[in-house]
Parts: structure tokens; C-alpha cells; sequence
């Protein structure tokens, strides 16, 4: 949305930071740094339309301007109203009832009612081909699983879990199941599934474009790059790759106002050079901390450090469609190859803790007894790969990505030539392989182009079927397996809904997994976000996706 053009200038007085922003939509007045926020980000967004997207960079500013129909509790996993004010499922649990929130409006002035709820399931559920890759449309495929008119390969209606969208009246919905889920309102409170102005999705032609080799979507439209439209207490003004981006407050915000005027995230790929932003007053705040960095940080007088929960998972997948990882006994001698507690202890400073299955400790299902375990042992690592009947070393193509930091990889070539290194001394011979985080990197692991990679999860919602079901749940690209009776118990523990039970079922998933090796788990870590100190009202969540809108300027 080019309506004018911000130029931030930063300068360090006295300790103290000054923004001077000139805005040409504000007719060349000067705004102070009370008014503006400068974020730091590791990377741009892939683009601005939630369904289309799967990275925690494209989805902070998504959370900004697009609302769902249930959202998180601040700080916590707790479901709460937002854009439909409460909800009832029927017996069966193949129905939900949602009342919808009056009188709001998308920021183009398209009213919000049942038939915009519809219009976005719709519109998920009819992607075009090109759309329904897993490396474009992760979470729709992930949760919901079946399309309208499938592409080659993909599942049909009455094959996943959603099978229809009916409006009653102006302001009641009704979605429908094709099987009952304990986990379906968490899902509905993820950033991918916010509501968009069905004005704006049609007129900017958010569906138009192409799909790369690579699994990267290319759009033809300007929906996700210029005019994503929602009803969030922020809009897009600008967005420059590279440089900016610009989001202003929405001023026919349904709830309460923003408190400050503009939020301008940077992107800022290095770490010592978020730092050094910080430092100068250049920027306000920024995420994805180095462990290293945090002496540094809580030493400095006028910056202050925040963490958030640890509910990530860091893990090297593992693709089984290339062989010989297709045997076992080869994804037994690759986690016994990893020095997992080195990597842990060398590059997290004492903020993560070794993961031995993929579940975060605090989730229901975490398991406490009979989990694999896969110390570090190149001895044992080469006994199997000769056991699989291969000529040491095993040549592995490892993949990494650049220009990023992840809540769970700080550093990723760090931990990847870590990796590296072990795996050499344990009867692999590694060849690294990088790619930028945007657009490439997550797009062709999803696609399945990548064989060994580096990769890791946080959390959405407090559900284990957030972690498990969405990775391991169904046949998919990005690991290469089918297992059916993994994908039976995980379904079963997702319909289940007694607590003990569904505890019960993902516990005994939780091994079978550390049992089968699609991943190899190695840290869970607690992130840390460094700002100005007169910057309040910022509440780090489990889920890594906080409301700027609270955030203010204080004394």
C-alpha cells in the first residue's frame, strides 16, 4: 500500500534514542519516538495472507492486522472470544455454533458477518491446485486436510476433517466436521486462519499466481504484498523488502485502540547487529535474542530482557524418501551421530534444555517412561550403518538456512557445522547445503526437496495435536513417510475426548515417534526479546506471537 513513504532516522543522544519519522500521508509533520516503534526482525515476511504462510516472520505482522474467531488469552494458550463471542458444539461433535461479533468492520470498510466467515473457509477450501502445495497452504493442510476440488495427489472432500461452512442469519455460523476433534478451537485461533475481507481478497486477486519447483508461491495479485485487508487494530501503509515495513493504527477499530500510532518492523538478519540497533536507539526492541548477547543486554542500563515460556521444539528432520533413510537403522545411526548436548550447551547459554521426544514438557502427552533414547555414540552410529548394510561413510546432504534466527536455532550454521562435525566422526561424510530462509529455504524443505535439514516448531496452541498431529499426523512431503498406524493413533488421540485418555494415547505416540525417527529432536529453549526500557506493555507468549497493539512508551 504506497500511500507514503516513512523515513526513520536514528541517532543516539546522551544514552537516549530519538525517532524522527516523516510521514508524506501526514503531510510532512514530524512524529516523535512516543508515537513509533521500531521492531527488529530476523527476516522479512514470506507475505502478508495467513493461509499462505507458515514462518513466525510473515505471521507478526499478520497477527497485527487479521483476527480470527477465537484468539489466546495474552501470555498464555487459553482460548478466548474474539471475532465470534462464544461457540457450542453439538453431541456429536461434528457441529460448532459460533456467534459472531456485531458491528465490526474489515479496514476497507466491508462489514463482518456470517457470510464473510464463509466466504474465507470457502475460500481455503477451494484453493486452486497450485495453492493446495504443502509448502504454500501448511496449515490448512495440516488441520484441515481435504480441498474441494483436489490437485493430483491431495485428499478430497470427506477426507480430512473440514466439511463445510453455513451461515444462519447475519451473525451465526455453523462449521461442520467430518470427524470430532479436541483439538479444532485451538486450531481456529491461529494467525493463518484470520479473517480477510472477502473485498479485498477478490478484488487484489489474492489467489492469482504461480507455484515455483521449489514450492515458493509467486503472486500475481497484490492482496498479500499490498492490500491485506482484515479487522485488526493495525493496517498496512508500506512495505519495502528488505528495508520496512510500515503498519499504521486502524482508526475504526472495533476494540480498544492501539497505543502507539505506527509499528515499524526491520529486518535485521545478524544478531550483533540487532544488538547494535538496539543499542544506538536505531531500533526499539527485537526477538530471537543470542543466548550470547543476554549478559551483554542485562548489563546495559537503558535495555531490558524479557523471555518467553519454553513450548518450541528444535529438531533435524529427516526426509525417508530419499535412501537410505528409508531404513531405520540409518535414522537410529543419525541420532546416535548427533552430539545433541553439545550444540545445547555450547550456543544456548544455559536457556535450553536437551529434547528426547518432540513434545514440549508442559504439554498433555509428554511422555515420562519408555522413550528411545539416542545418546551420543559414533561407535554405535557405524555399527548400525554397517548393520543397514552400507560402506562407511554415508554421504548426507545437510540443509541449513541463512539470513535467519529461529526461536529454536539462534544461529543456525553455528549448529549446523556442529552437526556437521559429529556426524563425520560417526560414519556420515556431511555436504552442507543453504538456502535464505526467504523464500527459499522453508518452502523447498516442506516441498520436499531437502534430504537432512535443520528446522523446529513453536508452538500455536496449547494442544499436543499442534505439535504431533500437524507434523506426523498425515502422509506429507517434507519428511517422505507413510505410516498408518502412527496416522491412525495420532487421529484417535485427537477425537478422543476424555483428558486421561487422550494423555494415554499421546504419550504412547510420543514414543512411537522417537521410535519410527521422522525427526530427531535436540532442543527445547526459552527465547529471549531485548527492548529500550521505556518500552512496556509487551507480554511474551508460549506461541511467539504478541499483540503489539498494548505496547506503549513509558517514563
Amino acid at each position: 500500500m504506497k500511500k507514503g513513504r516513512l523515513l526513520v532516522l536514528a541517532a543516539a543522544l546522551a544514552g537516549c534514542a530519538l525517532l524522527a519519522v516523516s510521514a508524506a500521508s501526514a503531510g510532512g509533520s514530524h512524529r516523535s519516538v512516543s508515537d513509533t516503534l521500531v521492531f527488529g526482525t530476523a527476516a522479512d515476511p514470506v507475505i502478508l495472507d495467513g493461509p499462505l504462510v507458515s514462518d513466525g516472520e510473515s505471521l507478526r505482522p499478520i497477527n497485527q492486522i487479521f483476527e480470527g474467531l477465537v484468539g489466546l488469552k495474552p501470555g498464555t494458550t487459553q482460548v478466548v472470544p474474539l471475532l465470534a463471542t462464544s461457540w457450542q458444539a453439538n453431541k456429536t461433535g461434528l457441529q460448532w455454533t459460533f456467534k459472531l461479533r456485531q458491528g465490526v468492520l474489515f479496514q476497507d470498510g466491508t462489514p463482518f458477518n456470517a457470510a464473510a466467515v464463509c466466504f474465507n473457509f470457502n475460500r481455503w477450501y477451494n484453493f486452486p491446485g497450485p495453492l493446495q502445495n504443502q509448502g504454500v497452504s501448511y496449515y490448512w493442510n495440516t488441520v484441515f486436510g481435504d480441498f474441494a476440488h483436489p490437485a493430483q495427489g491431495n485428499p478430497g472432500p470427506g477426507q480430512g476433517l473440514y466439511k463445510g461452512c453455513k451461515p444462519v442469519g447475519k451473525y451465526t455460523v455453523i462449521l461442520s466436521l467430518n470427524r470430532p476433534s479436541s483439538s479444532f478451537l485451538g486450531a481456529l485461533s491461529l494467525t493463518n486462519f484470520g479473517m480477510a475481507s472477502p473485498t479485498a481478497l477478490v478484488k487484489y486477486k489474492a489467489d492469482a499466481g504461480t507455484v515455483d519447483n521449489n514450492g515458493v508461491f509467486h503472486p500475481a495479485g497484490t492482496f498479500g504484498t499490498q492490500h491485506p485487508i482484515g479487522t485488526g487494530p493495525y493496517m498496512l501503509q508500506s512495505w519495502t523488502v528488505g528495508d520496512k515495513l510500515v503498519l499504521v493504527r486502524n482508526p475504526h477499530y472495533w476494540g480498544t485502540p492501539a497505543k502507539l500510532a505506527r509499528i515499524i518492523f526491520k529486518p535485521i538478519s545478524d544478531n550483533a547487529a540487532r544488538l547494535q540497533a538496539l543499542q544506538t536507539g536505531e531500533i526499539q526492541g527485537y526477538d530471537l535474542v543470542d543466548p550470547a548477547d543476554v549478559p551483554t543486554i542485562q548489563k546495559t542500563s537503558s535495555l531490558k530482557l524479557l523471555s518467553r515460556p519454553a513450548f518450541n521444539i528444535g529438531y533435524v528432520g529427516i526426509n525417508q524418501s530419499y535412501k537410505p533413510f528409508d531404513n531405520v537403522l540409518v535414522r537410529e545411526a543419525l541420532a546416535y551421530g548427533l552430539d545433541r548436548k553439545s550444540v545445547v550447551d555450547s550456543f544456548y547459554a544455559g536457556r535450553g534444555q536437551v529434547a528426547d521426544q518432540f513434545l514440549p514438557t508442559s504439554l498433555v502427552g509428554y511422555a515420562t517412561k519408555g522413550v528411545p533414547q539416542y545418546p551420543y555414540d559414533p561407535a554405535k552410529a557405524k555399527q548400525l550403518l554397517q548393520q543397514a548394510g552400507l560402506t562407511l561413510p554415508v554421504p548426507v546432504d545437510f540443509w541449513y538456512p541463512t539470513n535467519v534466527s529461529r526461536p529454536y536455532m539462534p544461529n543456525p550454521q553455528q549448529n549446523a557445522e556442529a552437526f556437521g562435525a559429529s556426524l563425520n566422526n560417526s560414519g556420515f561424510k556431511v555436504t552442507f547445503h543453504s538456502a535464505p530462509w526467504r523464500p527459499d529455504y522453508l518452502s523447498s524443505v516442506q516441498a520436499g526437496k531437502a534430504e537432512v535439514f535443520l528446522l523446529g516448531w513453536t508452538g500455536d496452541f496449547g494442544d499436543p495435536a499442534d505439535f504431533l498431529n500437524i507434523h506426523f499426523g498425515a502422509q506429507g512431503t517434507e519428511f517422505g513417510f507413510n505410516n498408518p498406524s502412527l496416522f491412525s493413533l495420532l487421529t484417535k488421540a485427537d477425537e478422543e475426548p476424555n483428558l486421561e485418555k487422550r494423555a494415554a494415547l499421546y504419550q504412547q505416540a510420543s514414543v512411537e515417534v522417537m521410535k519410527f525417527l521422522p525427526v530427531v529432536p535436540y532442543v527445547h529453549s526459552s527465547p529471549a526479546l531485548a527492548f529500550q526500557k521505556n518500552v512496556d506493555g509487551y507480554q511474551p507468549s508460549p506461541v511467539s506471537l504478541e499483540p503489539f497493539s498494548t505496547v506503549y512508551f513509558g517514563k
